[in-house]
């Protein structure tokens, strides 16, 4: 990946120093100049800015791997493949819970539990391998200014009594929690360029952004010409990332996404309510005049690998969907909203 730091892929911590200083970071910020500038910029000999270049380039080039070999490496990784998600019935569903290496997606209305479902992912994955956890930090990136630090130390004592039983562990969960609020794109964009030594310096097993939509809904008006362009450059650039960081340090990355209102000509029956098809459609309201479909579109949409629908039904019943999954059957689960956070009704 370009935007991975020269110190990581074999360059001396003294070369790393002197191009620093001239604003020379990431491999791509290395392969920008020509074998002469960099010989200027260094000091070195031709031939060794050649071999410089040829261990950027391939530190950048995805590596071929056959099937044996990712096969062996999800084996050795086992333990950490999934997150417990706590709910018996959807990890199972889920042959584990949220997977590692991979972008699971949130969707839904407002006020349906998208936020409660991060602050409780984020109380797990802070615990031992023992109780399902990761057992590392958290860097959770705000853009609606949502998260609330009682919300996650209420569902941490109400969820795991018999561990959370001192005030120790519930600060040091609490501090395993790194909160970043980003409220425009560019700072987004920034912060997940510079997480990779935020991981590395932190321990952290999960990447949180709640939410993707608030962002790009506030700064591109697709009705503007030009706009919807750039905003599918962003979100490809954003998804790129995210999947590079996933993989990379082999995390779960969960993200949250709101909904979008289409006009429909036909109300759709119960069975079309939702289909595994990538682009998940709700129905919304008796006249049959619209349809409410995940925001961000069909680009988007297929940047994701995994995707969760919560809906409310009506006043009283919610429901969440297995809307996309690799692995995963199409099904959907009643659940309700208590002081432990989510709860599965029938099986918790």
């Amino acid at each position: 990946m370009a935007s991975k730091k020269l110190r990581r892929v074999g360059v001396s911590q003294d070369l790393c120093d002197r191009l620093s200083r001239q604003q020379i970071v990431t491999c791509q910020d290395f392969l920008c100049f020509s074998p002469l500038e960099l010989m200027k910029m260094t000091g070195l000999s031709e031939p060794r800015v050649h071999e410089l270049l040829c261990l950027v380039s391939r530190a950048c080039a995805p590596q071929m791997q056959t099937a044996y070999e990712m096969k062996s490496k999800r084996s050795a990784d086992a333990s950490t493949a999934f997150l417990s998600t706590s709910l018996p019935a959807l990890d199972e569903a889920l042959h584990g819970g949220v997977a590692s290496g991979s972008l699971t997606e949130i969707t839904g209305p407002p006020g349906c539990g998208k936020t409660q479902f991060c602050i409780m992912m984020s109380v797990l994955a802070t615990l031992p391998t023992s109780m399902g956890g990761l057992e590392g930090a958290v860097a959770y990136i705000d853009t609606e200014s949502a998260f609330s630090a009682e919300r996650l130390v209420e569902i941490a004592e109400s969820r795991f009594p018999s561990y959370f039983n001192s005030e120790e562990k519930l600060l040091l969960t609490s501090s395993k929690v790194h909160l970043y609020r980003e409220l425009t794109c560019e700072e987004v964009l920034q912060r997940l360029e510079s997480l990779e030594e935020e991981i590395i310096a932190k321990g952290v097993k999960l990447v949180i952004i709640d939410s993707v939509a608030s962002v790009v809904r506030k700064e591109f008006d697709t009705q503007l010409h030009g706009n919807l362009k750039e905003r599918n450059k962003f979100l490809a650039r954003e998804a790129a990332l995210l999947k590079y960081l996933a993989e990379e340090f082999s995390i779960p990355v969960i993200l949250t996404n709101q909904i979008t209102t289409h006009l429909s000509g036909a109300l759709p029956s119960q069975a079309d309510l939702v289909s595994p098809a990538d682009d998940v459609s709700l129905s919304e309201g008796a006249s049959g005049s619209s349809c409410v479909t995940a925001a961000l579109g069909n680009t988007w949409s297929h940047s994701v690998n995994t995707r969760l629908i919560l809906q409310s039904l009506d006043s009283e019943r919610r429901q969440l969907l297995i809307a996309k999954s690799p692995l995963a059957p199409f099904v959907s689960f009643a659940y309700t909203i208590k002081e432990e956070g989510l709860a599965l009704q029938g099986s918790q």
